[in-house]
Protein backbone atom coordinates (compact mmCIF):
# COMPACT_ATOMS: atom_id res chain seq x y z
CA UNK A 1 0.00 0.00 0.00
CA UNK A 2 2.84 2.49 0.79
CA UNK A 3 6.38 2.34 0.33
CA UNK A 4 8.84 4.57 1.47
CA UNK A 5 12.64 4.54 0.47
CA UNK A 6 15.51 6.71 1.62
CA UNK A 7 12.82 9.51 2.09
CA UNK A 8 14.64 13.03 2.81
CA UNK A 9 13.26 16.52 2.98
CA UNK A 10 15.11 19.75 3.98
CA UNK A 11 12.81 23.41 4.54
CA UNK A 12 16.30 24.88 3.60
CA UNK A 13 19.78 24.26 3.43
CA UNK A 14 20.75 23.99 7.19
CA UNK A 15 17.13 22.91 8.26
CA UNK A 16 16.98 19.11 7.11
CA UNK A 17 13.31 17.70 8.24
CA UNK A 18 14.32 13.74 7.00
CA UNK A 19 16.86 11.40 7.07
CA UNK A 20 16.69 8.89 4.58
CA UNK A 21 13.17 7.11 6.01
CA UNK A 22 12.36 3.51 4.81
CA UNK A 23 9.38 1.70 5.61
CA UNK A 24 6.49 -0.13 4.44
CA UNK A 25 2.30 -0.15 5.35
CA UNK A 26 0.91 -3.14 3.84
CA UNK A 27 -2.66 -3.61 2.90
CA UNK A 28 -5.17 -3.21 5.25
CA UNK A 29 -2.90 -2.46 8.25
CA UNK A 30 -2.79 0.24 11.02
CA UNK A 31 0.50 1.77 10.88
CA UNK A 32 1.16 4.03 13.45
CA UNK A 33 3.91 7.12 13.17
CA UNK A 34 5.04 8.13 16.58
CA UNK A 35 6.56 11.14 17.84
CA UNK A 36 6.52 14.67 19.90
CA UNK A 37 6.52 18.01 17.59
CA UNK A 38 8.93 18.38 15.82
CA UNK A 39 10.25 14.99 14.85
CA UNK A 40 9.48 14.90 11.22
CA UNK A 41 6.22 12.59 11.21
CA UNK A 42 4.16 15.74 10.05
CA UNK A 43 6.13 16.83 7.52
CA UNK A 44 6.20 12.99 6.35
CA UNK A 45 2.20 12.56 6.38
CA UNK A 46 2.08 15.69 4.13
CA UNK A 47 4.65 14.06 1.42
CA UNK A 48 2.49 11.03 1.68
CA UNK A 49 -1.06 12.29 1.20
CA UNK A 50 0.94 14.88 -1.87
CA UNK A 51 0.90 18.12 0.02
CA UNK A 52 4.52 18.68 0.32
CA UNK A 53 6.23 18.59 -2.26
CA UNK A 54 10.73 18.12 -3.14
CA UNK A 55 11.43 15.37 -1.20
CA UNK A 56 14.00 13.06 -1.69
CA UNK A 57 14.28 9.22 -2.20
CA UNK A 58 11.27 7.43 -3.44
CA UNK A 59 7.32 7.46 -2.31
CA UNK A 60 4.55 5.58 -3.92
CA UNK A 61 1.01 4.90 -2.95
CA UNK A 62 -0.99 1.68 -4.33
CA UNK A 63 2.53 0.74 -6.34
CA UNK A 64 2.05 4.21 -7.90
CA UNK A 65 5.42 7.18 -7.22
CA UNK A 66 3.56 9.66 -5.57
CA UNK A 67 5.67 12.56 -8.00
CA UNK A 68 3.88 11.29 -10.73
CA UNK A 69 0.68 10.56 -8.84
CA UNK A 70 -1.62 13.91 -10.13
CA UNK A 71 -5.10 12.25 -10.94
CA UNK A 72 -8.12 13.02 -9.60
CA UNK A 73 -8.49 9.18 -9.22
CA UNK A 74 -5.56 8.83 -7.26
CA UNK A 75 -6.55 11.04 -4.90
CA UNK A 76 -9.74 9.86 -4.53
CA UNK A 77 -8.77 7.11 -2.83
CA UNK A 78 -7.38 8.59 0.07
CA UNK A 79 -9.05 10.52 2.99
CA UNK A 80 -7.51 12.67 5.32
CA UNK A 81 -8.18 13.92 8.86
CA UNK A 82 -5.66 16.50 9.82
CA UNK A 83 -4.49 18.00 12.92
CA UNK A 84 -6.38 20.85 12.92
CA UNK A 85 -9.99 20.81 11.84
CA UNK A 86 -10.10 21.80 8.06
CA UNK A 87 -13.57 23.19 7.81
CA UNK A 88 -15.52 25.89 6.50
CA UNK A 89 -16.61 27.77 9.99
CA UNK A 90 -18.94 29.50 8.53
CA UNK A 91 -21.15 26.35 7.42
CA UNK A 92 -23.21 23.44 9.28
CA UNK A 93 -21.55 20.01 9.08
CA UNK A 94 -23.98 19.20 6.53
CA UNK A 95 -22.85 21.91 4.20
CA UNK A 96 -19.38 20.96 4.74
CA UNK A 97 -19.78 17.42 3.78
CA UNK A 98 -21.76 18.12 0.59
CA UNK A 99 -18.89 20.29 -0.32
CA UNK A 100 -15.67 17.91 -0.33
CA UNK A 101 -17.95 15.43 -1.49
CA UNK A 102 -18.43 17.10 -4.92
CA UNK A 103 -15.26 15.97 -5.67
CA UNK A 104 -15.97 12.42 -5.20
CA UNK A 105 -17.77 9.78 -7.46
CA UNK A 106 -21.38 9.20 -5.99
CA UNK A 107 -21.24 5.78 -6.15
CA UNK A 108 -18.11 6.09 -3.78
CA UNK A 109 -19.81 8.26 -0.93
CA UNK A 110 -21.16 6.82 1.90
CA UNK A 111 -25.29 9.03 2.65
CA UNK A 112 -23.56 11.99 4.95
CA UNK A 113 -26.45 11.68 7.92
CA UNK A 114 -25.30 8.09 8.39
CA UNK A 115 -21.73 9.36 8.90
CA UNK A 116 -22.53 11.56 11.15
CA UNK A 117 -24.48 8.98 13.50
CA UNK A 118 -21.82 6.92 13.41
CA UNK A 119 -19.92 9.45 14.81
CA UNK A 120 -22.77 10.61 17.70
CA UNK A 121 -22.81 13.82 16.47
CA UNK A 122 -25.19 16.02 17.60
CA UNK A 123 -28.53 16.03 15.72
CA UNK A 124 -29.47 19.63 16.85
CA UNK A 125 -26.14 20.68 15.59
CA UNK A 126 -26.52 19.07 12.00
CA UNK A 127 -27.70 22.14 10.07
CA UNK A 128 -26.13 24.79 12.69
CA UNK A 129 -22.22 26.81 11.33
CA UNK A 130 -19.06 24.80 12.59
CA UNK A 131 -18.20 28.30 13.80
CA UNK A 132 -21.11 27.02 16.95
CA UNK A 133 -19.28 23.76 17.12
CA UNK A 134 -17.15 22.84 20.48
CA UNK A 135 -13.36 21.07 19.36
CA UNK A 136 -15.05 17.69 20.37
CA UNK A 137 -17.56 17.99 17.66
CA UNK A 138 -15.35 20.04 15.09
CA UNK A 139 -13.05 16.39 15.22
CA UNK A 140 -15.82 14.66 14.78
CA UNK A 141 -17.13 16.89 11.88
CA UNK A 142 -13.61 16.46 10.44
CA UNK A 143 -14.04 12.70 10.93
CA UNK A 144 -16.67 12.67 9.14
CA UNK A 145 -14.91 14.39 6.32
CA UNK A 146 -12.31 11.38 5.92
CA UNK A 147 -14.78 9.06 5.89
CA UNK A 148 -17.25 9.79 3.58
CA UNK A 149 -15.62 9.17 0.54
CA UNK A 150 -14.80 5.33 1.68
CA UNK A 151 -11.44 5.73 1.19
CA UNK A 152 -8.99 3.03 0.73
CA UNK A 153 -6.26 4.35 2.63
CA UNK A 154 -6.74 6.53 5.29
CA UNK A 155 -4.20 9.45 6.96
CA UNK A 156 -5.16 10.51 10.97
CA UNK A 157 -3.29 13.25 12.37
CA UNK A 158 -3.87 12.76 16.10
CA UNK A 159 -7.43 11.67 15.64
CA UNK A 160 -8.57 12.04 19.60
CA UNK A 161 -7.42 14.97 19.90
CA UNK A 162 -10.15 17.14 21.53
CA UNK A 163 -12.30 14.47 22.31
CA UNK A 164 -13.17 13.19 25.78
CA UNK A 165 -12.41 9.97 26.98
CA UNK A 166 -15.93 8.33 25.83
CA UNK A 167 -15.36 9.96 22.27
CA UNK A 168 -12.05 8.80 21.91
CA UNK A 169 -12.89 5.03 22.58
CA UNK A 170 -15.82 5.50 19.71
CA UNK A 171 -12.82 6.64 17.40
CA UNK A 172 -11.22 3.58 18.01
CA UNK A 173 -13.77 1.75 17.47
CA UNK A 174 -14.72 3.26 13.98
CA UNK A 175 -10.97 3.36 13.52
CA UNK A 176 -11.37 -0.44 13.86
CA UNK A 177 -14.22 -1.04 11.69
CA UNK A 178 -12.44 0.72 9.07
CA UNK A 179 -9.34 -1.70 9.00
CA UNK A 180 -12.21 -4.85 9.49
CA UNK A 181 -13.76 -3.42 6.17
CA UNK A 182 -9.91 -2.87 4.35
CA UNK A 183 -9.27 -0.09 4.93
CA UNK A 184 -5.06 1.01 5.25
CA UNK A 185 -4.84 3.30 8.15
CA UNK A 186 -1.80 5.66 8.56
CA UNK A 187 -2.20 6.79 12.34
CA UNK A 188 0.70 10.01 13.20
CA UNK A 189 -0.20 10.81 16.58
CA UNK A 190 1.70 11.48 20.08
CA UNK A 191 -0.77 9.67 21.77
CA UNK A 192 0.54 6.17 23.27
CA UNK A 193 -2.59 4.86 24.19
CA UNK A 194 -4.31 5.06 20.75
CA UNK A 195 -1.06 3.55 19.51
CA UNK A 196 -1.24 0.76 21.65
CA UNK A 197 -4.79 -0.42 21.41
CA UNK A 198 -5.14 0.13 17.75
CA UNK A 199 -1.58 -0.16 15.51
CA UNK A 200 -0.33 -3.69 14.12
CA UNK A 201 3.18 -1.67 13.78
CA UNK A 202 4.54 1.49 14.92
CA UNK A 203 7.49 3.40 14.45
CA UNK A 204 9.79 5.60 16.82
CA UNK A 205 10.24 9.10 14.93
CA UNK A 206 12.87 11.79 16.20
CA UNK A 207 15.21 14.12 14.91
CA UNK A 208 13.82 13.09 11.13
CA UNK A 209 14.98 9.53 11.89
CA UNK A 210 13.48 6.26 12.44
CA UNK A 211 14.72 4.73 15.49
CA UNK A 212 12.61 1.47 16.04
CA UNK A 213 9.78 -0.11 14.00
CA UNK A 214 7.89 -3.19 15.21
CA UNK A 215 5.05 -4.10 17.19
CA UNK A 216 4.11 -2.93 20.30
CA UNK A 217 4.02 -6.39 21.70
CA UNK A 218 7.31 -6.94 20.12
CA UNK A 219 8.60 -3.82 21.48
CA UNK A 220 7.61 -3.91 25.18
CA UNK A 221 8.18 -7.79 25.21
CA UNK A 222 12.16 -7.27 23.63
CA UNK A 223 12.67 -4.82 26.67
CA UNK A 224 10.68 -6.50 29.56
CA UNK A 225 12.40 -7.66 32.64
CA UNK A 226 10.07 -10.49 32.98
CA UNK A 227 8.98 -10.08 36.57
CA UNK A 228 5.38 -9.99 37.98
CA UNK A 229 4.30 -8.33 41.35
CA UNK A 230 1.70 -10.50 43.46
CA UNK A 231 -0.18 -8.65 46.34
CA UNK A 232 -1.90 -11.66 48.44
CA UNK A 233 -3.53 -12.22 51.71
CA UNK A 234 -1.65 -14.85 54.52
CA UNK A 235 -2.45 -15.15 58.16
CA UNK A 236 -4.95 -12.06 57.60
CA UNK A 237 -2.10 -9.73 56.25
CA UNK A 238 -1.71 -7.91 53.23
CA UNK A 239 1.49 -9.03 51.48
CA UNK A 240 3.63 -8.24 48.57
CA UNK A 241 5.99 -10.28 46.12
CA UNK A 242 7.82 -9.62 42.94
CA UNK A 243 8.85 -12.54 41.38
CA UNK A 244 10.23 -13.86 37.82
CA UNK A 245 7.33 -14.71 35.38
CA UNK A 246 9.28 -18.36 35.03
CA UNK A 247 8.63 -19.72 38.51
CA UNK A 248 4.54 -19.63 37.78
CA UNK A 249 5.11 -22.26 35.42
CA UNK A 250 4.44 -24.78 38.52
CA UNK A 251 1.80 -22.49 40.79
CA UNK A 252 2.50 -19.65 43.08
CA UNK A 253 5.96 -20.23 44.77
CA UNK A 254 5.09 -19.36 48.69
CA UNK A 255 2.75 -19.66 51.16
CA UNK A 256 -0.79 -17.70 50.80
CA UNK A 257 -4.29 -17.90 51.86
CA UNK A 258 -5.63 -16.17 48.81
CA UNK A 259 -4.13 -14.00 45.03
CA UNK A 260 -5.36 -10.67 45.69
CA UNK A 261 -3.67 -9.54 42.37
CA UNK A 262 -0.62 -10.35 39.67
CA UNK A 263 0.61 -7.33 37.52
CA UNK A 264 3.26 -7.99 34.94
CA UNK A 265 6.04 -5.66 35.30
CA UNK A 266 5.95 -4.93 31.64
CA UNK A 267 7.28 -1.68 30.00
CA UNK A 268 4.51 0.56 28.32
CA UNK A 269 4.94 1.73 25.14
CA UNK A 270 6.34 5.25 25.92
CA UNK A 271 8.58 3.57 28.74
CA UNK A 272 9.79 2.12 25.13
CA UNK A 273 9.72 5.18 22.88
CA UNK A 274 11.88 7.06 26.02
CA UNK A 275 14.30 4.00 25.40
CA UNK A 276 14.66 3.92 21.89
CA UNK A 277 14.80 7.87 21.23
CA UNK A 278 16.08 9.57 24.69
CA UNK A 279 13.29 11.58 24.79
CA UNK A 280 9.42 12.00 25.92
CA UNK A 281 6.79 13.16 23.82
CA UNK A 282 6.21 16.46 24.75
Amino acid sequence: MIEVKNLTFSYSKDKQALHGLDFTVEDGEIFGFLGPNGSGKSTTQKILTGILKGHGGRVSLFGQDISAAHTQAFFQKIGVLFEFPYLYANLSAVDNLKYFSSFYPREQLRRIEEVLEELEFKPDFFKKPVSSYSKGMRQRASMARALISNPKLLFLDEPTSGLDPSGAVLFRKIIEKERKKGTTVFLTTHNMLDADLLCDRVAFMADGEIKALDTPGNLKERNSNHRVIINYLYQGRREEKTIEAPELKTGIPFAHDEIISIHSQEPTLEDMFIQYTGRGLS
